[in-house]
C-alpha cells in the first residue's frame, strides 16, 4: 500500500523577487519627485512674490522728486506779508518721470492746512508751473528737466485767519502720484522784502 504525500505550503518571504523590489523603489522615487516638484514650485512662487514686494517697497519709499536750489519767497512790503513761494524741482538720480498734473502740494501754517493742484495760475485752488527748463513743454517732469513752481500762500488762498508774517513757520509738502513726498519747513524772514530766500 502506497502512501500519498500531501503538499504543504509555507508562508515565507523567499518569493519576494528583485522585480517587486524595483517596482516598490520606483513608486517611492515617483512620490518623492512629485513632492519635491510641489515644494520647489511653492518656493519659487514665494521668492517671486517677495521680490515684487521688495521692489514695490523701494519704489514707494524712495522719493522720485527733489528740490533744486533755494526756496524763494515773494513778499508784499506794504501789507508786510509773504504772498508767494517759488521753488524748483527735478527728478532724483535714477528716478522715474513724475506727472506734475497729478501731483499735490499742501501748505500747513499755524491756523490752516490747504491742498493745491496744478492750474494755470497760482490761486486758492491751484499751484502753477511758471517755467520749464531743459526739456519739452508737457507736464511730465523727466530726466534733465527742472520745473519752477509757484504757490500762493496768502490767507485768502490758504483759508487762514491771518497772513504769513515775519518769523512765522510754515510747511510745504510736495506729494507726487508715486513715491515718497518731499517736505520742507521754512520761516518767513524777520524783514519782509519783495524777493527773499526762505531758510
Amino acid at each position: 500500500m502506497m502512501r500519498t504525500q500531501r503538499m504543504r505550503f509555507f508562508k515565507d518571504e523567499k518569493a519576494f523577487t528583485g522585480l517587486e523590489a524595483a517596482i516598490v523603489l520606483i513608486a517611492f522615487v515617483v512620490v518623492a519627485a512629485v513632492f519635491s516638484y510641489v515644494m520647489l514650485g511653492a518656493g519659487f512662487f514665494t521668492t517671486q512674490k517677495s521680490q515684487e514686494v521688495v521692489h514695490t517697497g523701494v519704489q514707494q519709499a524712495s522719493s522720485s522728486i527733489e528740490l533744486s536750489g533755494d526756496i524763494i519767497g515773494e513778499g508784499n512790503t506794504t501789507a508786510d506779508r509773504l504772498e508767494k513761494v517759488r521753488l524748483f524741482v527735478q527728478l532724483t538720480a535714477g528716478g522715474n518721470p513724475v506727472d506734475i498734473s497729478k501731483t499735490l502740494i499742501t501748505v500747513t501754517t499755524d491756523d490752516a492746512h490747504h491742498s493745491f493742484t496744478l492750474g494755470s495760475v497760482a490761486n486758492a485752488t491751484n499751484f502753477m508751473v511758471a517755467n520749464k527748463y531743459g526739456g519739452d513743454t508737457d507736464n511730465l517732469l523727466e530726466k534733465f528737466e527742472k520745473f519752477e513752481i509757484v504757490v500762493n500762500v496768502t490767507k485768502e488762498a490758504l483759508g487762514a485767519s491771518t497772513d504769513l508774517t515775519a518769523n512765522e513757520k510754515f510747511q510745504l509738502e510736495i506729494k507726487p502720484p508715486q513715491g515718497a513726498s518731499v517736505t520742507v519747513v521754512r520761516t518767513v524772514p524777520a524783514s519782509i522784502d519783495a524777493i527773499m530766500t526762505l531758510v
